[in-house]
C-alpha cells in the first residue's frame, strides 16, 4: 500500500494545532462526503483518506508516533521494544542485536530500512517473549469505509459489491441495519507484514432520509392526508407501508393530527427474522378550497345549527 502523507491529505502544515486539524477535516469532509457526491468513487476515496488522516492526527499519541515513524507508526511500540532488547544485548555482548548498534538509530536514521530488516525478513527479530513473535509477522492495517443505503434498501436483506483498495468485496447486508452502525469483515483490510494476517474492514452504514417515512428505532412514522368529509363522517383510505398498500378505516369525527398505530408495519428488527416495529400514521385533514356558493351556504347552515 502506497504511503499517504496525512498532513497533505488535510492540507495543513506539520506544525498545525489541534483546532487547525479539526477545522481542516470538517471543511474537507463536507466537500467530499458521500451524501454530497453520490456515486462518485473518487470522492469516496478522498473521504476515506480524510477520516484516516483525522483519526491519526487528532490523537496526540498517534500523531507523535506518526511524526516519528511515518508510514510505520503503527509499529512504533514494537520498534521501541526492539531498541530495549538491543540495549539489553549490548550490555551483555557489547554489540547491538542483529548487528546494529544503538548509534545506528540516532537522529536522522532511516526507520523504513530498520523496519524492513527487523520486521520484513532481514537479520534479527524478536525473542519468543516479544509481542511481534519470533517470525516478525504483523497484522495489516485495518480499513474504514462508509456505505450509504436508502431506507427501503436497509429494510431488506440484500447483497452489495464495492471496491476496497482495488479489490471487489461482496457482502450480505441483513435487514434492519441502523444509521451509524458498524460491522467488521475479518481479513478484508490491508495485507499483513511478513506473512502476517490481513487487517480487518470496518463498514459504517449511512442510512439516507426517506421522503415518506421517518425512522425511530424499529418504528416508522408517516403523515396521511384525508379530506374534511372523511374526517367528519368516517370512511376508508389507503396508506402506504414499506411492503405495500393497506386499507385503513377512519373513525367519524377524526381530528387533525390524530395518530394511529399499524402494528407490525414498521422497520424489520436487525437479525430477528419475522419481527417488525410499528408504523404510526398521523392524519392531516385537508380543508376544501374553491367552494361554490351552494357549498358555502350549506356550511353556513351547519354553523347556525351548531349554535
Amino acid at each position: 500500500m502506497a504511503y499517504i502523507d496525512y498532513y497533505k491529505v488535510l492540507g495543513i502544515d506539520k506544525k498545525a494545532t489541534a483546532d487547525e486539524i479539526k477545522k481542516a477535516y470538517r471543511k474537507l469532509a463536507r466537500k467530499y462526503h458521500p451524501d454530497v457526491n453520490p456515486g462518485d468513487k473518487e470522492s469516496e476515496r478522498k473521504f476515506k483518506e480524510l477520516n484516516e488522516a483525522n483519526e491519526v492526527l487528532s490523537n496526540p499519541a498517534n500523531r507523535t508516533k506518526y511524526d516519528q515513524y511515518g508510514e510505520n507508526w503503527k509499529h512504533g511500540e514494537q520498534y521501541e521494544q526492539a531498541q530495549q532488547h538491543q540495549r539489553s544485548q549490548q550490555s551483555r555482548q557489547g554489540r547491538g542485536y542483529g548487528g546494529f548498534s544503538e548509534a545506528d538509530f540516532g537522529e536522522g536514521a532511516d526507520f523504513s530500512d530498520f523496519f524492513q530488516s527487523m520486521f520484513g525478513g532481514g537479520g534479527g527479530g524478536f525473542s519468543s517473549g516479544s509481542r511481534g513473535s519470533a517470525s516478525g509477522k504483523f497484522k495489516g492495517q485495518d480499513v474504514e469505509a462508509t456505505l450509504s443505503l436508502e431506507l427501503r434498501d436497509a429494510a431488506k436483506t440484500h447483497q452489495q459489491t464495492f471496491d476496497i483498495n482495488g479489490k471487489k468485496v461482496r457482502i450480505t447486508i441483513p435487514a434492519g441495519v441502523s444509521n451509524g452502525q458498524k460491522i467488521k469483515l475479518k481479513g478484508h483490510g490491508n495485507p499483513g507484514h511478513n506473512g502476517g494476517p490481513n487487517g480487518d474492514l470496518f463498514i459504517t452504514f449511512n442510512i439516507e432520509e426517506d421522503h415518506q417515512f421517518k425512522r425511530m428505532g424499529n418504528d416508522l412514522s408517516s403523515d396521511l392526508e384525508i379530506d374534511l368529509y372523511t374526517a367528519i363522517l368516517g370512511g376508508e383510505t389507503l396508506v402506504k407501508t414499506l411492503d405495500g398498500t393497506v386499507n385503513l378505516k377512519v373513525k367519524p369525527e377524526t381530528q387533525n393530527g390524530t395518530k394511529v398505530k399499524l402494528k407490525g408495519k414498521g422497520f424489520p428488527v436487525y437479525k430477528r427474522e419475522g419481527e417488525f416495529g410499528d408504523l404510526y400514521v398521523t392524519y392531516i385533514v385537508k380543508m376544501p378550497t374553491s367552494l361554490t356558493d351552494q357549498e358555502k351556504e350549506l356550511f353556513l347552515q351547519l354553523k347556525n345549527l351548531a349554535k
